[in-house]
């Protein structure tokens, strides 16, 4: 395949007319399963149990529930498969990443007054990777009909775009304009009535060849402050301070050659069009949480998690490159802005068979449509109205079974997260299992645990013109490893 590089073109834009999407939102509303091997083991059905540092991002009552001073790490390897169908053409792409995915402290003070109610007070801490960003996409294919001029000439020929040849200003819609005027991907020209128009500049046959990848990097972190407290032998109250901090960069490449397109040949045989987005931000949010044992075996527990308040800075250059000629070089700097991701309330309950083992369940909801942009002005109104049309309330179950022999103990797990998205198809429904299994030498336990989720959606290489999705199936295997410390 020919490779052309004679044109390098980066936009310069200081007012973005605008660049958050959907997609951004969802970046950070949605969490993936994550936390210590026993956790992960169980699918994270820990509401109505606690007692384990994960848990204490489901229902912060939990941390009541330990009995004894403890320190807890877990080590985490991901491996992530995507698998590409665009046009009839498969490809697949892998992922590896390993990274200290957890890692928490927790204190126990016992009232040593008898006749109080209040048992005893708990303090911790505990960091956790809520999401790991590393992933990579890779699709091909032969389009029929649409190309990635279309792309350029739905901003060119819309009148909101304006002026936007002759300026180094330039907003977000402008310089996509520019950027296909300058690689000669569209061409300038008049209509019957002397108006200035754009049109596309490669061959009108169809069967345009496409290439787009994707490489993303980063994590998304959480520092929760815990408190909790025990009340009698019956109820537990607990609420956390979530301290936000993430760290993104994307970077997306697409091809299209005209070398199979039939009919009258152009002189652009070719177009390559990077975009790179470097994203850095942090946020806030609480939780509270209360488990009651109804008797003692059976427990249930119900929390609240609050929104997430979130500050971004972010970066963005564009570079397009075709075999005709031609240069420009900058780089966008958007303004900080804000994002608040939906809240969540999660209900629980768990039955515990003695020391022979428990059962667990939990259920949660959560309404992706509350996201919002902020603030709401005309900026972020569209994007925000855009979310509450195609964006749904959720529901997620998880169920864990734990059984104990001797100094082994045994477990698994199951979760199923309805999509995020009304049609059920931009990203479907998660479907998961796990197991693992732990072994206790007294003041230190190890544990370890597989988890397997799939995951289909489709994706748009573009938000506008070029919007033939790709189906892609995500399938990720994790294998994790944990060590606790009584102290």
């Amino acid at each position: 395949m020919k490779k052309y590089l004679l044109l390098v073109i980066t936009g310069l834009a200081i007012n973005s007319t605008h660049a958050q999407d959907v997609s951004d939102a969802m970046r950070y509303a949605q969490t993936e399963l994550g936390g210590t091997a026993r956790f992960r083991a169980m699918s994270g059905a820990f509401g109505a149990l606690g007692g384990d540092f994960s848990s204490l991002n489901v229902n912060p009552a939990g941390g009541a529930v330990f009995t004894s001073n403890q320190i807890t790490l877990t080590l985490n390897n991901k491996s992530l498969n995507n698998k590409s169908n665009y046009f009839g053409t498969s490809t697949k792409e892998n992922e590896n990443s390993f990274d200290l995915n957890q890692l928490g402290a927790i204190w126990v003070f016992e009232n040593s007054n008898p006749d109080s109610g209040w048992r005893k007070f708990t303090i911790g801490a505990n960091y956790e990777n809520m999401n790991d960003l590393d992933n990579k996409i890779y699709s091909q294919g032969h389009n029929p009909s649409n190309s990635i001029s279309s792309y350029f000439l739905n901003y060119a020929n819309n009148p909101n775009t304006g002026n936007f040849l002759g300026s180094n200003f330039l907003n977000y819609a402008q310089q996509q304009a520019n950027l296909g005027y300058q690689g000669y991907v569209i061409n300038q020209g008049t209509d019957t009535g002397g108006n200035t128009i754009y049109t596309p500049n490669n061959p009108a046959g169809g069967n345009y060849y496409q290439e787009n990848s994707i490489s993303s990097s980063g994590y998304n972190g959480k520092l929760s402050f815990n408190i909790a407290t025990q009340y009698k032998d019956k109820f537990y109250f607990g609420l956390n301070l979530n301290s936000h901090f993430t760290d993104y960069t994307r970077k997306t490449s697409f091809y299209e050659d005209y070398l199979d397109t039939p009919g009258t040949q152009t002189n652009l045989e070719a177009v390559r069009f990077n975009n790179e987005l470097y994203s850095y931000g942090n946020g806030f949010s609480f939780q509270l949480g209360a488990i009651a044992k109804v008797t003692n075996s059976f427990r249930v527990g119900l929390a609240y998690e609050s929104p997430t308040w979130y500050r971004f800075t972010e970066d963005f250059r564009q570079t397009i490159s075709s075999n005709l000629g031609g240069s420009d070089t900058g780089i966008i700097t958007y303004p900080d802005y804000r994002l608040q991701t939906p809240g969540k309330y999660t209900g629980s309950m768990a039955y515990v068979f003695g020391k022979i083992g428990l059962i667990s369940i939990d259920y949660s909801m959560k309404d992706y449509s509350n996201a919002k942009f902020r603030p709401n002005d005309s900026y972020f109104a569209p994007v925000n109205n855009q979310m509450e049309d195609i964006l749904d309330s959720t529901s997620e179950i998880r169920i864990g079974a734990e059984t104990r022999v001797k100094q082994w103990s045994f477990r698994g797990g199951y979760r199923f997260e309805q999509s995020p998205y009304k049609d059920g198809k931009s990203v479907g429904d998660l479907h998961g299992i796990s197991g693992g299994l732990g072994y206790n030498f007294g003041p230190v336990k190890l544990d370890a645990a597989y988890a397997y989720a799939k995951r289909d959606s489709q994706l748009q290489f573009f938000s506008t013109g070029l919007t033939n999705p790709a189906n892609i199936r995500s399938v990720s295997n994790n294998v994790s490893l944990s060590i606790l410390f009584e102290m």
